[in-house]
């Protein structure tokens, strides 16, 4: 595993079942990170993210009043308050391949599945501090590049054909995250 001083970085926890918070914020805090905020509807993640700016937000898909897909929606508004690159891993009981695309479409940094496992949230996190993918800005869409390749020889049917995409490159927020030397 890559080291990550956790530490150093900021989440906000977005689940309406408090046991789920409380495994999370567990599993942050095993990991070592010391802010670990919970919000239990999408109304008070919203405030929440504006008031804390989190590095990483981890949301559910089902909540109350908003769900975890209109927040990621609301917080990919570059005009918005708040950082709209913020890292979204989004964590549902839901990972049917229509699911998982309606979340890429919508923002979503990563997908997690539940159950989870302490390895595959590590790793996701370890995904959006370590390799953050560039953002893209197009008349349609603002957030992550959805493509994992990186290829700007790709053809196929899923090539962008809306105009022209502004490229963003994201700052890592491993170097807020290395460990001390």
């Amino acid at each position: 595993m890559f080291g990550i001083d956790f530490n150093k970085l900021r989440f906000l926890i977005c689940d309406d079942n408090a046991h789920m918070r409380r495994i999370l914020r567990t599993l942050l805090h095993s990991f070592g990170a010391r802010e670990a905020y919970e919000a239990e509807d999408g109304a008070t993640a919203l405030e929440m993210y504006i008031h804390y700016v989190p590095d990483i937000m981890i949301l559910d898909w089902s909540m109350p009043i908003f769900d975890g897909l209109e927040l990621t929606q609301m917080i990919r508004q570059p005009q918005g308050n708040g950082n709209p690159y913020t890292p979204i891993i989004m964590l549902t009981g839901y990972s049917d391949k229509r699911r998982v695309m309606m979340a890429r479409d919508a923002g979503v940094t990563e997908f997690l599945a539940k159950p989870i496992s302490a390895k595959a949230l590590y790793q996701r996190i370890v995904n959006v501090v370590v390799s953050p993918r560039p953002f893209i800005k197009t008349k349609s869409y603002f957030g992550p590049d959805r493509r994992r390749n990186t290829t700007t020889a790709y053809i196929g049917p899923e090539r962008r054909n809306n105009g022209k995409a502004e490229i963003i490159q994201q700052q890592a927020l491993l170097d807020k995250a290395r460990p001390a030397s």
